[in-house]
């Protein structure tokens, strides 16, 4: 096996490719990125057996300036390879495998030689058997991934919890994640999936990856769902992700359907209030932030303390303060998260009782995003 190409090119793959790819794996093979040429290009996976990617770089494709030799496939180990390739001399580098996998990288007068693994030994990918695909527009489904998956669970011990739920049926897209303390929820309409019918729960982590690898260059992402797999299709690139088994809790009923107090806020101007009240609360055990809301004076206080180093008191901006008075206790930074995630936009706080989760959504459109905390009992 023996090719050159073009050094940016590769390494603009290879760093998507080693997103899957993890040095925790109990199968060693997987700590290497496999790398297969044929006549029509360089083909090169990752895997961690939960997310695999791979890439395509095409020898039509000019800007690869790819130049095969001899064709064949090897397993190189992720971490040196990848370290070598970015740190080569020149524009372009070589690559050829020898005897017994051993693999000389050249540039310029730099020349690596390196242990390669017998390809054959690598997993093969999994299958996705279907021709029935959905289309999401790149931008969006980055923005639906960042919403959602900061209210997914970390703790092990409710798996179904670490995942986000997709549920796709009439036309609408509904993507919610829970970690039981607070909730996140985005629905958009999706073109061309009138007769879709699909209830999946991705891994929280998979999405992330995922999202770190859409930018401009990928308007539109294919998915593909078969009975334990997720595929997604960026371009030249296929992510790969294992789908997590269970039922997910039916959340529809945490969402309260009526409030007794409401308040529209700015969102940045909140979140930087709070931002300022949790410096404090992160220096007390509890991480408690309080609101206190007076509709007769129309006034909104938020405070925090911390026994060894003082507190805080600010009185907030807002519009439309209407309903009940009310005294409410949350971690800060759930809040900070659902803040984040509205961006530069007014949203309606609402509130039913001190111990009843409270929901925020943007003013323009209270029903396809919806954030919900769960306060915080101080007494």
């Amino acid at each position: 096996m023996e090719f050159t190409i073009n050094r940016s090119a590769f390494i603009k793959q290879l760093t998507d490719v080693q997103r899957a790819i993890s040095s925790k794996t109990t199968i060693p093979i997987l700590t290497g990125i496999k790398v297969v040429l044929t006549a029509s290009g360089l083909l090169l996976t990752g895997s961690d057996a939960d997310v695999s990617i791979e890439t395509f770089l095409s020898v039509e494709d000019e800007s690869n300036n790819l130049t095969i030799e001899s064709t064949g496939e090897i397993v190189l180990p992720a971490r040196f390879f990848s370290e070598i390739v970015k740190k080569l001399p020149q524009d372009t580098f070589s690559l050829t495998v020898t005897d017994g996998y051993q693999t000389e990288i050249t540039s310029g007068s730099a020349s690596f030689n390196i242990n390669g693994l017998d390809a054959n030994n690598y997993p093969h990918l999994p299958e996705i058997d279907t021709d029935d695909n959905l289309i999401f527009s790149g931008s969006i489904l980055k923005q639906i991934i960042s919403q959602t998956v900061i209210a997914v669970s970390n703790q092990e011990s409710r798996p179904i919890l670490t995942g986000v739920h997709f549920v796709i049926e009439n036309g609408e897209f509904l993507a919610v994640a829970t970690d039981s303390h607070r909730l996140s929820q985005r629905k958009i309409t999706l073109e061309g999936a009138n007769d879709a019918k699909y209830d999946v729960i991705i891994p929280g982590k998979s999405l992330v990856e995922l999202s770190r690898m859409i930018d401009d260059s990928n308007p539109d992402i294919e998915m593909r769902i078969s009975e334990n797999q997720v595929l997604f299709i960026l371009g030249n690139t296929s992510f790969y992700s294992r789908l997590l088994e269970g039922n997910y809790p039916d959340t529809s009923r945490l969402i309260p359907k009526e409030s007794a107090t409401d308040i529209e806020f700015n969102a940045p101007k909140l979140l930087s209030a709070i931002e300022r009240a949790s410096l404090l609360s992160h220096e007390s055990r509890n991480n408690v932030v309080k609101l206190a809301i007076n509709t007769a004076e129309q006034k909104v206080v938020i405070y925090s303390n911390s026994p060894d180093v003082g507190n805080v008191e600010e009185a907030l901006e807002f519009s439309n303060l209407s309903g009940n008075d009310l005294e409410i206790s949350f971690n800060p930074d759930y809040m900070k998260d659902a803040l984040r995630s509205f961006g530069q936009t007014e949203i309606k706080v609402a509130f039913t009782q001190p111990l009843r989760p409270f929901t925020l959504v943007p003013t323009e459109d209270t029903t396809q995003f919806i954030q919900l905390i769960t306060p915080v009992r101080t007494f």
